[in-house]
């Protein structure tokens, strides 16, 4: 394993870990908050939407960076490669052209 793929894995590991503890301080902040509400139902629906819209913003962002960081990182991999080894490739035969009939000289 290189120290480039052990870094990543880490990063990940606690990329994770930071979502996952901050979804459950909001789910512990909600819980709090609903226990001492007391009943009071419109309150309740606010706060459980709020967490629920805070938790789920943030697993988002966090997969979507991830993705992005991921394809970006292919991407580079993938042009390192095509520049280390280019292949040949004929150049594309070009058609060609063709003069109007009122241009042509006899």
């Amino acid at each position: 394993m290189t120290a480039g793929t052990q870094l990543e894995k880490t990063r990940a590991r606690y990329g994770l870990l930071a979502v996952v503890v901050s979804n459950l301080a909001i789910v512990v902040v909600a819980v709090v908050g609903v226990w001492r509400l007391d009943g009071d139902k419109s309150v309740i629906v606010g706060i459980l939407t709020a967490a629920f819209t805070a938790m789920s913003s943030m697993t988002t962002a966090y997969l979507g960076i991830k993705a992005i960081s991921n394809t970006a990182k292919s991407l580079a991999q993938g042009a390192a490669a095509a520049s280390a080894s280019p292949l040949s490739v004929p150049p594309a035969a070009v058609p060609p052209v063709s003069v109007p009939p009122a241009q042509r000289s006899n």
